[in-house]
């Protein structure tokens, strides 16, 4: 018989949670406006406010609603190059991938880190005030880490934020 080591065992995944018309609208209202209060909402959706918060606090309980976040313009902020750099690793040792992910989240810069399949090992958002400085980042954290083999970096000309979550709810 063939057995799993614990550690490659996949943990426990909660059953996708039943959500209904008033859960998808709710979402989608938030989406547009995450600040909105209880009685925009309620009116957006059409339900009663006590209704909304019974079930904003249910969607978050269900690990549904992670979070809300503020849409900063990084470019307001003198900070007008972004960047998505892929890495790949020498190896694929866990204690160096364990390593870099835990210290990449908090280099000065980085907005967003992606773990990935596929020929390149990560995907790192980052932003900065100009070339010089996304230079000096790829210089000062990632060409000279131990654990990265190659890195390649890709401008960012435009970001557009997608809806298409919305379609996987239905």
């Amino acid at each position: 018989m063939f057995c799993i080591p614990k550690l490659l065992r996949r943990p426990h995944v909660a059953q996708k949670p039943e959500l209904d018309r008033v859960d998808r609208a709710l979402l989608q209202a938030l989406s547009m406006n995450a600040r909105a209060s209880g009685a925009a909402l309620a009116a957006e959706v059409g339900v009663a406010e006590s209704t909304v918060s019974l079930r904003l606090r249910r969607l978050q309980s269900l690990g549904t609603v992670r979070g809300y976040r503020v849409d900063v313009d990084l470019a307001s902020l003198g900070v007008s190059l972004q960047a998505l750099i892929a890495i790949r690793l020498v190896k694929h040792d866990r204690s160096e991938i364990d390593a870099f992910r835990q210290a990449v989240p908090h280099l000065p810069g980085v907005i967003g880190v992606f773990h990935m399949a596929g020929a390149e090992d990560y995907l790192i958002h980052v932003a900065a005030r100009d070339a010089v400085e996304l230079r000096e980042f790829v210089l000062a954290y990632l060409t000279g880490h131990p654990a990265v083999a190659h890195t390649e970096t890709n401008l960012i000309f435009e970001h557009v934020d997608g809806d298409g979550w919305n379609r996987l709810v239905g």
